[in-house]
């Protein structure tokens, strides 16, 4: 496959990524693979021993689990949502963004489901969620929707990846044969042939359409299930959109930090510019003003309202001899300083966005735990005489033994994908713009100062 001078450019830059795994990824890869093993011990436990080894009780049934599914597939959603508005729309800067919201939703809706099936306890009984459904349960349609989701997902990163492959196969790179044949086969033949060229921007924009409001309708489905309970705290209508819009929120954040990690670790300051951590910035700050307002909304409204059930999980939310710390983390953290950090110019910098950002996905996660455990200690009928570790949930050490496995999992699949693909895509860099002719050097990648990347 031809390629003209700024792709193969970009190409040569990068390959040695592919080629080669590097010290320094063999060490963070054995370092996710330990937290991995740690990982599958307290799972053998977990099994073994059942769910005594958790602190979910009868009461408090939901835990870490549920908190750490919400949030990596809330970050699946976000992925395809981000990376097929920026398709759409053919946003000059966009490509490179484009690829790593489709590994974070590949990677996420793989990651995610996992923890649903931490909350299992009897794993035999996995198939009659799909041969014995209740249809009026929220719980049958989310599995539904997020299998659906994850066969989007790969079609979706697939066929973005196609004509990449096409330049692998071509190249003459030193790398194992399997490797090559790989290539070959996930090429699929593609030759850069105007037909071809036209199903194929034909697929990917039809899959784009299909997976953004697929993943608005997914998320939503994912709210109901506690928005369309009797339980303080949940029952909102408000639930749908919210869900949504902390999705995009904390996955525009997550894309900002792997962005910022991928450009370090792969000297790529000039395909992952300045220009795109301010872009990417004005979402975020965007977004969290939205979500702010949805924050105030809810507490707002509950607080007002003044029901008994609902009054109790405020208090419980607004108490520093209970939640109130928290709180007040996932809302400053959350919301007030990333937009702080973005709206003043001096502190609009990619390291200052980037520290925003991942303090903003912690406070989205401990956001998470906020609605469902301070909502499940608060029950419908009074609890007399009943040991304190069945009202208040304190989660156990294979719990988070288990919450640190999926975070390394997600890390490490980015890891060995980056390995096998090159971070930015070739096959996008159709033209560049300069001022004047770059000066070419070895291993050096093309300056885009001046005019960003452009799109097929």
């Amino acid at each position: 496959m031809e390629l003209n001078t700024y792709q193969q450019e970009a190409f040569n830059y990068q390959r040695p990524n592919i080629e080669k795994f590097g010290k320094k990824n063999m060490m963070w890869s054995i370092f996710f693979l330990a937290w991995i093993l740690v990982g599958g011990y307290a799972l053998y436990l977990q099994i073994a021993k059942g769910h005594i080894v958790t602190g979910m009780r009868d009461n408090v049934v939901w835990g870490l689990f549920i908190v750490n599914f919400i949030f990596f597939i809330g970050l699946s959603y976000a992925g395809a949502i981000i990376g097929g508005v920026l398709h759409l729309l053919k946003v000059p800067w966009g490509k490179p963004i484009v690829r790593l919201a489709q590994m974070m939703t590949l990677i996420s809706v793989i990651v995610g489901p996992i923890f649903i099936l931490l909350c299992v306890g009897r794993f035999d009984r996995l198939h009659h969620l799909f041969i014995y459904p209740r249809i009026q349960s929220p719980m049958t349609w989310d599995v539904m929707a997020v299998v659906t989701f994850f066969a989007g997902a790969v079609l979706f990163l697939y066929m973005a990846l196609i004509k990449d492959f096409a330049v692998y196969r071509d190249a003459k790179m030193n790398i194992p044969k399997w490797k090559q044949k790989l290539y070959k086969i996930l090429a699929i033949g593609y030759r850069g042939a105007a037909s071809q060229k036209r199903h194929l921007i034909i697929s990917q924009n039809l899959l784009a359409i299909i997976m953004v409001p697929l993943s608005i309708i997914v998320a939503s489905i994912l709210s109901w299930i506690f928005g369309m309970t009797l339980r303080p705290g949940w029952h909102s209508t408000i639930f749908g959109p919210y869900f949504v819009l902390g999705a995009l929120y904390s996955g525009c954040g997550v894309l900002i930090v792997a962005m910022w990690v991928y450009r370090k670790m792969y000297k790529l300051e000039n395909y992952f510019t300045n220009k795109h951590f301010s872009y990417l910035g004005y979402g975020m700050m965007v977004l969290g003003a939205g979500y702010g307002y949805f924050t105030f909304s809810e507490y707002f409204t509950d607080w007002f309202g003044s029901a008994k059930w609902d009054n109790e999980v405020i208090n419980k939310l607004f108490s520093f001899h209970e939640y109130g710390g928290w709180t007040l983390f996932a809302n400053l953290a959350g919301i007030v300083i990333p937009i702080l950090i973005v709206a003043i110019p001096a502190t609009r910098k990619p390291n200052w966005i980037t520290l925003s950002a991942f303090v903003m996905v912690i406070a989205l996660w401990v956001k998470r735990y906020l609605i469902i455990v301070p909502t499940l200690e608060t029950p419908a009928l009074p609890m007399q005489d009943t040991r304190m570790e069945f009202v208040k949930y304190s989660a156990t050490w294979p719990e988070w033994a288990l919450t640190f496995a999926g975070i390394a999992s997600f890390l490490l699949f980015f890891t060995i994908i980056s390995k096998f693909v090159t971070v930015v895509p070739v096959s996008g860099l159709e033209e560049v713009n300069f001022p004047h002719e770059p000066h070419h050097h070895d291993h050096e990648p093309v300056s885009v100062k001046k005019e960003e990347i452009k799109t097929v």
